[in-house]
């Protein structure tokens, strides 16, 4: 399961999607994301399902490595469904007992999941197609006119970097832990909820122990460089727009606009 995580992790290829600037793929995320929260219907989503389907064939990322990550969310996913379909009030369609499905609790399920499953794969493809460091330039590009609020822009890009960057090091170092416990005789998977908490124990404390121990050698290690954070700094490749990112926000765009017009028409 823990393989199956490929937040943060980078997809070597090269595709359209893979050249675009760091700052049009986060604009472009973030547009999806807002898309998918302004749809609310079947023809919303089908437009939006063409749109990923497009960029994910554009960014030449197997879609069977991006749906891997899906594994980790399925329980996330059913209680959302869960959720929306018995306690969403409405026009009853099944009822058993006091449980009871409603025509609007079923319309809301679907439309939930589908929105989850598509903003998961839609953030995976940004991650997969962008460097670590590219992400961190555009996040601190995008976020410069925080400045003028006093906002440390370069250390707050400089952190979401390195979180998503240290995922992938982190479940591997799960893994192996949890394969060391395992042949020392843990047992992670028999017994209630309680007793798998407990069980849990062994394993988190020495992957906090490696975390932190982690963290101080990074700090160690950027201290020795003389890192004092973004004033002043240079970058060896400044991010410049090129034709092919006008042509992205162009599409991005038309995209939105498709988006609103069939809010408000249908």
């Amino acid at each position: 399961m823990l393989r199956d995580i490929t937040l943060g992790q980078y997809y070597q290829a090269d595709s359209v999607i893979h050249k675009l600037d760091p700052r049009a793929k986060l604009v472009a995320t973030i547009a999806f994301i807002i898309s998918l929260f302004v749809v609310n219907n079947a023809l919303g989503y089908l437009v939006a399902a063409i749109f990923l389907a497009v960029v994910i064939k554009l960014s030449k990322v197997p879609f069977r490595f991006i749906v891997k990550g899906m594994k980790t969310i399925v329980f996330l996913l059913l209680i959302t469904v869960v959720f929306n379909l018995f306690l969403t009030p409405g026009e009853a369609l099944v009822s058993v007992w006091k449980i009871t499905i409603t025509k609007e609790g079923l319309r809301t399920a679907v439309l939930m999941a589908v929105r989850l499953i598509f903003l998961i794969i839609g953030s995976s493809v940004m991650t997969l197609t962008t460097t670590p460091n590219n992400l961190t330039d555009g996040m601190e590009k995008l976020m410069r006119p925080l400045k003028i609020f006093k906002v440390p822009v370069h250390e707050v890009a400089m952190m979401m970097s390195i979180a998503l960057r240290f995922i992938p090091v982190l479940l591997e170092e799960t893994d192996k832990i949890m394969k060391a416990q395992i042949a020392r005789g843990a047992d992670f998977e028999s017994g209630n909820l309680i007793k798998k908490a407990k069980s849990l124990v062994p394993l988190l404390v020495p992957l906090f122990i490696s975390a932190f121990r982690r963290a101080n050698d990074l700090a160690m290690a950027m201290e020795a460089r003389c890192y004092r954070g973004g004033e002043h700094r240079t970058k060896m490749k400044p991010l410049k727009y090129k034709r092919c990112d006008g042509i992205a926000y162009l599409v991005l765009g038309c995209y939105l606009a498709l988006c609103i017009g069939i809010r408000v028409i249908v």
